[in-house]
């Protein structure tokens, strides 16, 4: 069956992009992840905040090198696009932030971010969050995206909204954290939205 309704993104076009790196202020840098940067994931994966938030496995440095590798990967897949947060400088990172759960087809992926304690109180996730929306808009052409968080991570919340991704509603029971199930809050912008 063909389907009528043409796809918002055409396959291939993230393919075609590089991967761009992004300067925001502060003196920080958005860029693809490197082999430099295990240390900093296999921290990540031990932090407890990220660990709350996030959920992530822990990682060898191998597990972590091969972790950077899919995400280069995913962008050639057109699944997903991830940036390290570092110092504009050099130096490895501090932080991630991406688009995940792509649907080019469909117009739409979810923003997912986190920091280490050396990139946390300098305010550099609510830009890093606007170029990442900004790029998906322009460059890639995404419709919609979101951000859902835990309602008790008002750290995430706050970013969300300040980044220009107002609060839809409360999904309840959305998500399994160490804890017990958490109602999350989503957030969404839309390409037709007013500029932040």
């Amino acid at each position: 069956m063909i389907n009528s309704i043409p796809p918002v993104v055409p396959a291939g076009r993230m393919r075609a992009l590089p991967q761009p790196e992004f300067e925001l202020p502060g003196g920080m840098l958005l860029r693809p992840w490197a082999a430099h940067d295990v240390p900093a994931l296999v921290e990540s994966c031990l932090d407890p905040d990220i660990r709350h938030w996030n959920r992530p496995a822990l990682l060898s440095p191998a597990e972590a090198e091969e972790r950077i590798a899919r995400w280069h990967a995913r962008w050639q897949d057109e699944e997903a696009a991830i940036w390290a947060v570092a110092p504009a400088a050099g130096g490895p990172a501090v932080g991630l932030i991406g688009i995940g759960d792509l649907d080019l087809a469909g117009g739409s992926g979810e923003i997912l971010y986190w920091l280490l304690p050396a990139g946390r109180g300098h305010g550099v996730m609510v830009p890093a969050t606007e170029r990442v929306s900004r790029w998906a808009f322009e460059d890639l052409g995404l419709h919609r995206i979101r951000i859902t968080h835990s309602v008790a991570n008002p750290a995430s919340c706050a970013i969300a909204t300040k980044a220009g991704f107002p609060l839809e509603g409360t999904m309840r029971g959305a998500l399994l954290h160490a804890d017990g199930w958490h109602d999350e809050h989503l957030h969404a912008r839309l390409r037709t939205d007013a500029p932040v």
